[in-house]
């Protein structure tokens, strides 16, 4: 073991009681929960060293529609960026039951970054285990519970039972050379000396058997936990925390605390857990988690440079960088007020101008969210904004530099601000909120808004875009042999009608293969033929010079006379040298019809559904 604790209890034997102990006094269940407390007060212990670890990918996926690969991997890129460079962002768990899943695991034990370290997260059992063995992972959490609630009235069993079919488990992933993290789930409603204690300390002795570590992850399952001194068993974060370091000898490092928000605590009841002890503080990018959520991970960056001092052990920045993806390729409303990633999170209502802003941000504003988050301090609208108030929030919001910032003495702005003066002199009295300011400069400069049509022409690229890169990789295709892209063509054309013609061109720009989708519309397509010559088309042209995915601008076909785009995409061989160029070209209206079919199906795919 790395230390000792003088004065540990010698007597920590297992207490199995027939009936279980539900601890009334604290959960009355019919009324709110008390907080008891015994006057046993404990001295802070900060845990050496501190760090994080994150469920985004398991425990936050129980509360938001699923991730695709591509973004768990991307996600994780911003997790390694934020703080795995140094460590801070030490592991980050995976389910592994779906081929999504493992998919996703693949792509990301393949960035082989140090920070974050890929963990599992499986039930107590064998089939599960053997799934971390396939996955070629070292670590895996596995579902322990300990409070009665649990052990008797879900899974029937006394704390005998239970306590030996954990260690049958984790026993057999030492076994396999395995770390195991034992998930105490429900450790707040727990009775901790009677089984808690005695079921870590037989886990530290098999630790000591195998020469590996047996973790522990202290699981608040419903909030319960709380930070005050003083207060008692089983709700105590401090004396929970104390319990397993002083009484089982779990060493600090080796303890990690994951809590949940129900009653509003799950921040400072983590960071209590890291003072008295715990090195570990468990959380999920913006506290997505099941129910109420768990601790914000990017507010546990925050609280850790705050508590430390160590403002190089994250990228701070890059917690702007999270939000702004959440919230634009994953359609996420983050509240304009959550703290560190909110629109206007570090505004102020204090009736503040542009002037005052200028010269006193410091009075308003948390620290320097410009350096540190690269986030501006916004202004709030109000009677005292004026001219350059207004066009200080038009080029905030808007995200508008260099030539495109709008000056205070554009003639627009003039009008703007005309408009809110006369809201006030007519007896308003609340601030302009960014919903109505946005509607306002939408009225009066819409040229600076995307219309709804460029909306639709994002959603048609993408979607266009996974389609074709879909049929580039099969091996079909990637021959090259006529006869085999036109079978495989015509089959997929039967699945996505939406296209009105498809082709594969060599080299040199001539026609491979190629397929009309409507009956009605082969005979004008019979114009083109082998010798035909595209080698001068953009469709062509860009992606044999850059190897990469290309979508022309919208035309309208003078083939079939509908609203079209081209996509195309270069197909290569083992070698990854280009061999052609598979195109495609699809009728607008009809692909976004099925966009929200296309999209789920894309889902389903990746799921192995």
């Amino acid at each position: 073991m790395p230390f000792l604790h003088f004065n540990r209890p010698t007597n920590m034997a297992l207490q199995n009681p027939d009936k279980p102990e539900l601890f009334r006094d604290n959960f009355p269940y019919t009324k709110i929960g008390r907080v008891n407390f015994d006057d046993h007060f404990l001295i802070p212990r900060p845990a050496e060293p501190m760090f994080i670890t994150d469920t985004t990918f398991r425990d936050g996926q129980q509360a938001r529609p699923p991730y695709t690969v591509a973004q768990i991997a991307t996600i994780f890129d911003f997790l390694h960026k934020l703080g795995g460079h140094s460590g801070l962002i030490r592991q980050s768990e995976f389910f592994l039951y779906s081929k999504k899943d493992r998919k996703a695991v693949e792509a990301c034990m393949a960035k082989d970054y140090k920070f974050p370290e890929v963990t599992g997260w499986i039930r107590a059992n064998a089939d599960d285990l053997r799934l971390v063995k396939e996955m070629g992972l070292h670590e895996t959490g596995m579902l322990t519970s300990v409070s009665d609630y649990h052990i008797y009235m879900k899974l029937g069993k006394d704390r005998q039972q239970a306590m030996n079919d954990y260690l049958a488990i984790v026993e057999k992933a030492l076994e396999w050379g395995i770390v195991p993290r034992c998930h105490f789930e429900d450790v707040t409603r727990a009775d901790i000396m009677g089984f808690c204690v005695p079921f870590a300390a037989r886990l530290m002795e098999l630790a000591s058997e195998s020469g590996l570590p047996v973790k522990i992850r202290l699981c608040d399952t419903l909030g319960f936990g709380v930070p005050y001194p003083g207060a008692a068993l089983p709700r105590s974060v401090a004396r929970i925390v104390r319990a397993f370091t002083d009484h089982a000898g779990v060493p600090s490092q080796w303890l990690e605390w994951h809590g949940h928000n129900d009653f509003h605590k799950v921040l400072v009841n983590a960071a209590t857990a890291w003072l008295y002890g715990c090195s570990g503080a468990n959380g999920t990018l913006l506290g997505f988690g099941e129910r109420t959520g768990n601790a914000p991970l990017e507010a546990l960056v925050i609280e850790y440079i705050s508590l430390t001092g160590e403002d190089d052990a994250a990228v701070t920045e890059t917690i702007s960088e999270i939000g702004d993806y959440f919230a634009r390729e994953l359609d996420y409303h983050i509240p304009e007020n959550y703290p560190f990633v909110g629109r206007d999170f570090n505004a102020t209502s204090a009736g503040i101008h542009v002037d005052g802003l200028i010269k006193n941000e410091e009075i308003y504003n948390i620290f320097d969210t410009t350096k540190i988050l690269r986030r501006p301090v916004p202004i709030i609208i109000t009677d005292k904004t004026g001219k350059a108030g207004v066009a200080y929030w038009i080029n905030q919001h808007l995200d508008l530099s260099g030539e495109d910032r709008i000056d205070k003495r554009h003639p627009t702005v003039a009008a703007i601000a005309e408009h809110i003066a006369r809201a006030y002199e007519g007896g308003r009295t609340t601030h302009f909120s960014n919903k109505e300011m946005k509607a306002l400069v939408k009225r009066y400069l819409p040229e600076l808004f995307p219309s709804e049509f460029d909306h639709l022409k994002r959603i048609a690229h993408k979607l266009a875009a996974r389609i074709i890169e879909k049929l580039s990789t099969q091996c079909e295709i990637r021959s090259m042999d006529a006869d085999n892209v036109e079978r495989c063509m015509d089959g997929f054309l039967t699945e996505y009608p939406f296209i009105q013609y498809m082709y594969l061109i060599d080299t040199t720009g001539h026609l491979t293969a190629s397929a009309v989708c409507h009956d009605e519309d082969r005979p004008k397509y019979k114009t083109y033929d082998y010798t035909t010559d595209f080698s001068g088309r953009e469709w062509f042209t860009v992606p044999m010079r850059t190897g990469k995915l290309h979508v022309t601008d919208f035309y309208k076909s003078h083939f079939t006379g509908k609203l079209c785009l081209t996509v195309s995409t270069p197909v290569d061989d083992e070698d990854l040298e280009i061999q052609g160029i598979l195109g495609a070209d699809i009728r607008f209206e009809e692909l976004l019809r099925r966009h929200e079919a296309l999209a789920m199906e894309d889902d389903d795919h990746e799921d192995g559904v």
